[in-house]
């Protein structure tokens, strides 16, 4: 679709259907709803509110509270917290949840790079490691600074912008400056050296009516198995200023940078064979090149290296890490222009510059640079976008009509490099490599455009009775330009291809309603359907350019983008002490794409992305939130998911079974419990979560085994003291309370058809029990 034919029919569409449309206020309802009901329980529960559950909404949507997130230990990323939500598994191998190679959210059989993720609006992109249109919650906002997040499963408002939200949407929000001056300082020390420093200072209500806070924190941990570290500074800012009674402006700025060494990633055979201890060999640089030596020159390994999927110089690296540097802001201006029309407009700018950086045994350092049998091999990144979004609401009657446009344009430039490493010495793998590659093995240039106009409306049909419906058009446009590469001065060809291609769809339409059987029981119902645009990079799952020339020609023109279809019938109850939910759904996910083998196995065809069937999901969902004793509550969530791929795959000459099969690193079934203790000064929790068996093959011949893992928050707050105690409190934070040995995430270095020998190095073992004790002030 052309962009003139995108806005012809727009146009068309805006002026059929503005007496009925929806739009971001059906999102902004549904959220109001959210929020009503959060107060709510936040006034029954005190200060130990947990989750929200979308009471008044016509889709299934829950909030997890501000206290919630900040009852864990500082540094953790949200996402971690989400998982308490039905339907939500998150795992990572860190105890915090922030270390982004092992980061992996899934709802409803959909990983994060097919989710939507927003922060005070502005766009994370996918949260797809290194991935190429956005950054991670943890490098956007720092975690004290964290308000409630949202989360929509299965269907996200039409008003968010992502433009790859098959399966739900996750919108996070940034606190507000304080009317009032103010300071926070915390500090947090716990195992594996684990430090953290933060202040914040608000400045109150300066003399324009304005208000202001800035933030800091530095955060240092050791890696809790092999040698390493994981390190991040970050700062925020964030100023409002009312411009009259009408308007308002809000200005957010965040920096963030992030350095972390890689845990080694592991298989079945290797956890059975040296246990979930084995990580890098950082600290032994002789035992490194002897397994680079053994490998390029065909002789013995040495003893214990055993074998994996690759071989046995795929066991232990002596090192890799990940590098991110960000800068992100926006300013928005909210309107109120009359009693029934107000709307706003924001703009935001995002830039990073990244490396994933690893010590290779596959690529020698030249002799006249040194002479290793190991160098660094990078993959670098840089994303400089920027974008616009706009939306206008009027409320005519029982209508709330609301209309908005999204516009965001990304440059991504990434390269393959490598770089010399001496014979003797101590390689540092955290060192930003830059400005003397001997190896540029390929690098390129990505163009994103992407467009997207939504419109719907809110009809309160009836007191008991509303319904939300509307949809969006959606274009997303790629353009990829591969540049050549060189080796020790000399060019070389880029074997990876230039070209473009669009992802469009001008009708996307969502449909939802809510009834109100009396002032406890609601039913809700809804519909979507929603389309992903494809990757743009050389590495990206989705991406038509991560491929050979050959094989980009052989399926450029036949690629269809991803498309979800998602039915969800609910109730839910709410009285003063007792919330509970109970939702159903069916999902088709069609137009899946995989990297496959094209053509027959003889021809040597390179792999190329191909649509390959598509997976149908059902399942259920149920979490009730009772305070079932003065200031005592019990949370708990069930989800029950059978998601499973509709049709076999052929590559190249074999056709893999994978039809009827579950879907990867996708449990059938997920619990939560936690009960928690708040009398305003004492306050607790203990949480137990359960994952079924995951598998890492698509035809489930491997996986892992099911866990249950329990975590424990507490704290004191010094409440009616004076002098120094006076805005004290502290707390501590254990997690995995019991010491389990288990596998946190599954595919991190990617999912396999079959794995017979059970030696694919795909999985990350989860940390061991660790304690973190925090004390802040408030001034």
């Amino acid at each position: 679709m052309k962009i003139r034919d995108f806005l012809l029919a727009n146009v068309c569409l805006f002026a059929l259907c503005a007496p009925a449309a929806r739009a971001q206020v059906a999102a902004a309802s549904d959220v109001k709803a959210t929020q009503t009901g959060a107060n709510a329980a936040q006034s029954n529960a005190g200060s130990e509110s947990v989750v929200v559950l979308g009471h008044g909404a016509s889709r299934q949507t829950q909030t997890v509270t501000r206290t919630a997130i900040q009852s864990v230990a500082p540094g953790t990323s949200p996402l971690k917290v989400l998982s308490k939500l039905p339907g939500v598994m998150f795992t990572s191998s860190d105890p915090l949840g922030s270390y982004e190679w092992s980061q992996q959210i899934i709802i409803r059989g959909f990983d994060q790079s097919r989710l939507g993720f927003t922060m005070d609006g502005v766009p994370l992109g996918n949260l797809a490691y290194g991935n190429d249109d956005g950054l991670s919650i943890g490098r956007a906002l720092q975690t004290e600074n964290n308000g409630p997040a949202t989360l929509a499963q299965g269907a996200g408002a039409v008003s968010v912008a992502a433009s790859n939200d098959l399966g739900g949407a996750v919108q996070f929000t940034s606190i507000d400056p304080t009317d009032a001056f103010g300071a926070d300082v915390a500090g947090t020390v716990g195992s594996s050296g684990t430090y953290r420093t933060f202040l914040r200072v608000n400045s109150g209500i300066l003399p324009g009516g304005g208000k202001l806070y800035a933030s800091y924190d530095y955060q240092d941990a050791n890696k809790w198995k092999g040698d390493g570290v994981q390190k991040q500074q970050q700062a925020n800012a964030k100023f409002v200023q009312p411009l009259g009674e009408k308007y308002k402006l809000t200005i957010f700025g965040d920096y963030s940078l992030r350095h972390e060494n890689d845990y080694q990633d592991l298989s079945p055979a290797t956890i059975r064979q040296y246990g979930y201890g084995i990580d890098n060999i950082t600290g032994n640089y002789a035992l490194a090149k002897q397994i680079a030596y053994a490998y390029q020159n065909g002789t013995a390994f040495p003893a214990g290296i055993l074998p994996t999927s690759g071989g046995p110089q795929d066991l232990e690296y002596y090192n890799a890490a990940g590098l991110r540097e960000d800068v992100l802001g926006y300013g928005r201006l909210d309107a109120q222009f009359t009693n029934r029309l107000s709307g706003f407009a924001m703009v935001y700018g995002h830039t990073d510059t990244g490396e994933g950086v690893w010590v290779t045994p596959y690529s020698p350092t030249p002799a006249t640079l040194g002479g290793s049998p190991l160098s660094t091999r990078t993959t670098e990144y840089d994303i400089h976008r920027e974008g616009f979004i706009g939306s206008l609401s009027y409320a005519i009657g029982r209508h709330t009509i609301e209309g908005g446009f999204w516009f965001e344009n990304n440059i991504f430039e990434q390269a393959r490099r490598y770089y010399p490493l001496a014979l003797s010495g101590t390689p540092d793998s955290t060192y930003w490599y830059r400005g003397n590659a001997y190896e540029t093995a390929w690098q390129g240039n990505y163009g994103t455009k992407t467009y997207q106009v939504h419109l719907q409306d809110t009809w309160q049909i009836m007191p008991a009775l509303k319904l939300n419906y509307g949809f969006k058009s959606l274009i997303v446009d790629n353009t990829a330009r591969a540049l050549p590469g060189n080796y020790l001065g000399t060019p070389t060809p880029n074997t990876y291809p230039s070209g473009s291609i669009e992802a469009s769809n001008g009708f996307l339409p969502q449909i939802g309603a809510n009834y109100r059987i009396d002032r406890h029981n609601e039913i809700f119902a809804d519909f979507a359907r929603n389309m992903a645009a494809f990757d743009n990079s050389a590495t990206g799952a989705t991406s038509p350019f991560a491929t050979t020339v050959a094989g980009y020609n052989a399926i450029k023109g036949h690629l269809d983008p991803e498309m979800s279809y998602t039915e969800e019938l609910g109730w839910r109850f709410h009285n003063r002490t007792l919330q509970t939910s109970l939702t159903g759904y069916y999902v088709e996910f069609e137009n899946r794409l995989l990297s496959i083998t094209q053509g027959t196995g003889i021809q040597g065809n390179a792999a190329a992305l191909a649509n390959v069937g598509g997976v149908t999901s059902r399942g259920i969902e149920a979490a009730v939130n009772y305070l079932f004793a003065p200031n005592w509550s019990i949370y708990g969530s069930y989800a029950f998911d059978d998601s499973r791929y509709n049709d076999d795959v052929t590559s190249g000459s074999t056709t893999y079974r994978t039809a009827g099969k579950n879907v990867v690193a996708t449990p059938r079934n997920l619990a939560n419990i936690q009960i928690g203790y708040d009398n305003g000064a004492i306050w607790g929790n203990v949480l137990m979560q359960f994952q079924d068996r995951r598998y890492y093959t698509y035809t489930n011949d491997q996986g892992v085994a099911p866990n249950a893992i329990f975590n424990l928050n507490a704290g004191y707050r010094f409440v009616n003291v004076t002098g120094v105690l006076h805005g004290v409190d502290a707390q501590v934070n254990v997690t995995n309370l019991f010491d389990k040995r288990y596998v946190a995430s599954v595919g991190t270095n990617g999912f396999v058809f079959s794995d017979p020998t059970a030696t694919f190095a795909t999985l990350q073992a989860g940390a061991p029990r660790m304690v973190f004790f925090t004390l802040r002030k408030h001034f």
